[in-house]
């Protein structure tokens, strides 16, 4: 297969549709994990996963939609058919672009979702998952965030999940004089942390590397301390607010681990879970999760309702430059072969003439340039036709084109020999053209 043929296919799997629990049940293990199980797929020449706390998604390149499909059961077959989102070609570039400017997040613009598309995108690459068709893709999809969030207010307001839940606790019970607990440290548990620290008293952060939390609690502007995961129990006590964002595989709290921590508000918002099902039957305890943050998100999402409609045209006016690009590209593909094919059969003529005869340096400047006219002249009523080709999605001409020209000059050129007179042509080169060509500029 030509790395520049196939079709993408996409499946997504998000909390438009799905759970909390059928988000974690079509999560691989990783994202690069599934790349490199996509790449094993029969057919399948690139591969790309996406997975976040509201999102899992594949896209691999294939020879057709029916192939990619099957390939993407990675993602799909442990979940029912109504929540997943399946997108041939032109709806995966689309969907891209629209995740990167924040359009299909909880957050209406949140800013983490362009961070996390260009991590998985490192990670696909490095496991040989992205190809010139990916890449291009993926790439304007990260240029159509950036452009987002630089010319319009998408993200102005609650930007993150983080600052959501905050937002969302703030709201249930008072923040003001208590102590907040963040647990992870990473993008997520920074973010959160900065935002509980606008709004609590005093603020721990618990992460598996301590000084990673150390970092944590001196960037914020309230008094802070950090501890290891092991002595969560003690912080909880101490708590009024947990958020929880970690990056875990396994779930970081048990049920028992809340049982004497006294009135507490939790925002789970790890992917997968930190806290078990269990511990919201706590009298206690009170458990919030993804789900729960669609009434604060919802406010947040008419607030930018106006500039989304400015996002939305930018991704339409991006999307009609992508498609162009990689139309442009089919074409430059084939023409390439076509001007590789004249240049060989030039030059062996070249050759042969100037072996037959004794000419001086000048005489042969002159034969190379005449040679160099007739290509040209040739090929440039064609390399426009098959632009225009590409421009019309007349794939079918493409395709003829490629069968005509790459490697050899075919037996059945193409007509584009209109202009041309047979006199241009010298007569010792005349055997070795293509008949259709001499039959065509005869007739003219």
């Amino acid at each position: 297969m030509r790395e520049d043929s196939g079709v993408i296919v996409g499946v997504c799997v998000s909390h438009e549709h799905a759970s909390v629990d059928q988000l974690e049940t079509a999560a691989a293990d990783s994202q690069r994990h599934a790349v490199e199980s996509l790449l094993t797929e029969p057919g399948v020449t690139e591969a790309f996963a996406l997975q976040t706390c509201n999102r899992t998604e594949g896209y691999v390149v294939a020879p057709d939609h029916e192939t990619g499909l099957a390939a993407l059961e990675l993602f799909t077959r442990a979940v029912t058919d109504e929540v997943v989102v399946e997108m041939g070609h032109e709806a995966s570039l689309r969907h891209l672009m629209r995740v990167a400017a924040g359009l299909e997040s909880i957050v209406l613009g949140e800013d983490q979702i362009l961070g996390q598309l260009r991590d998985a995108y490192e990670d696909a690459r490095g496991v040989g998952g992205i190809g010139q068709m990916l890449e291009d893709g993926i790439t304007k999809a990260i240029h159509v965030g950036e452009r987002a969030r630089s010319e319009t207010e998408i993200n102005e307001g609650v930007v993150s999940l983080a600052s959501a839940a905050v937002r969302l606790v703030d709201r249930e019970c008072s923040l003001a004089g208590q102590t907040a607990l963040v647990v992870g440290a990473g993008e997520m548990g920074q973010l959160a942390a900065k935002a509980l620290s606008e709004h609590v008293d005093r603020l721990i952060v618990a992460n598996r590397t301590v000084p990673h939390a150390e970092h944590v609690a001196e960037t914020v502007d309230v008094e802070a301390s950090a501890v290891a995961l092991d002595a969560i129990a003690a912080a909880l006590a101490e708590a009024r607010v947990v958020v929880s964002a970690t990056g875990s595989d396994d779930q970081v709290f048990d049920v028992g681990a809340f049982a004497d921590a006294g009135e507490t508000a939790v925002v789970d918002i790890a992917q997968p879970r930190d806290v078990p099902a269990g511990a919201d039957r706590l009298p206690s305890v009170t458990v919030y999760d993804l789900d729960a943050l669609e009434s604060v998100t919802a406010e947040t999402r008419q607030q930018r309702q106006r500039a989304a409609e400015a996002v939305e045209a930018l991704v339409d006016e991006e999307f009609d430059h992508l498609l162009t690009q990689y139309k442009r590209k089919r074409a430059d593909r084939v023409i390439s072969a076509m001007y590789e094919s004249a240049e060989r059969v030039k030059a062996a003529e070249l050759n042969t003439a100037m072996a037959q005869a004794d000419f001086d340096e000048d005489q042969r400047e002159v034969l190379e340039a005449m040679a160099d006219s007739i290509v040209s002249q040739l090929l440039a009523a064609p390399t426009k036709s098959l632009r225009d080709a590409a421009e019309e999605d007349d794939w079918e001409t493409i395709h003829t084109a490629l069968e005509l020209f790459d490697p050899d000059f075919g037996p059945e050129p193409p007509e584009f020999v209109e202009g041309m007179n047979i006199e241009d042509i010298p007569e010792g080169m005349r055997d070795d053209i293509p008949p259709a060509v001499l039959e065509q500029l005869a007739e003219d």
